[in-house]
């Protein structure tokens, strides 16, 4: 029978806990904590939080929003102006974030990005989200109008999954609506979106809105909800004219 070194037996065991070694350090998505989110001195005392912790942080209110991490990149810095309006745009977001604080327990505490497509409306809104999950700590959640809507009106008559899922975007801290009224809109979709933009008109809570309606367009088409939205957002309501302002189509 072929005996193995003693010599040969050492060094492929050596190796082979070097391999375990490298794998269980391959498999830490941080290599300083090693993914418990806390930093230890020499004795095993704690000593600090990790940074990965805000980041991994930021990711879960981020999907907890119902936003995409792929959106995480959506950011004022990111957004590039082509045209003095899409400049002004950016302008409006910037600083409808800085003056936050001061009016958000007010009844104007809103902003509206609304006409042309392919603007940058949705990125600034998304922008601004950032900005308030990442910076801020606030609970965002996103309301993509046309996926909610058919949603609902699929389960309008689960009375406890639709009074749930309206009142998600009734009592969110800020509530971002994507395209509003996009596509065929019915009596149906009109009547909720009054319950959840009446609750927040009511209650003072923030709205972020992207929609292609201008402003007298959204009036003409539903006064209720669109005069309770220009009151929330009047100070803070940018208009998009014209096809040469369509990013997508430069």
């Amino acid at each position: 029978m072929r005996r193995v070194s003693t010599s040969r037996q050492t060094m492929s065991s050596k190796n082979l806990a070097t391999k375990i070694e490298e794998k269980q350090k391959n498999s830490y998505n941080c290599q300083i904590c090693k993914d418990t989110t806390w930093i230890l001195d020499n004795t095993g005392r704690v000593v600090e939080r990790c940074k990965c912790y805000e980041i991994i942080k930021v990711k879960e209110q981020w999907e907890a929003s119902g936003l995409k991490t792929d959106d995480l990149d959506k950011t004022f810095a990111t957004y590039e102006h082509w045209s003095s309006l899409s400049k002004n745009m950016k302008n409006a977001a910037t600083n409808y974030y800085l003056r936050f604080k001061e009016i958000e327990k007010t009844k104007h505490n809103s902003i509206m990005f609304c006409g042309q497509p392919g603007s940058g409306k949705t990125h600034l809104c998304i922008a601004l989200a950032n900005n308030f999950i990442k910076k801020d700590g606030k609970r965002v959640v996103y309301m993509p109008y046309r996926d909610v809507i058919t949603k609902l009106k699929q389960n309008i008559l689960d009375k406890e999954y639709y009074k749930n899922i309206v009142g998600k975007y009734q009592l969110a801290e800020i509530l971002l609506i994507d395209d509003l009224f996009k596509g065929k809109v019915n009596e149906t979709d009109i009547n909720i979106m009054f319950e959840i933009i009446n609750y927040r008109y009511i209650n003072k809570l923030p709205i972020i809105v992207s929609t292609e309606y201008l402003v007298e367009e959204m009036l003409s088409f539903d006064e209720a909800i669109g005069s309770r939205i220009y009151e929330m957002s009047k100070k803070f309501i940018v208009e998009i004219k014209g096809q040469e302002n369509n990013y997508r189509l430069r």
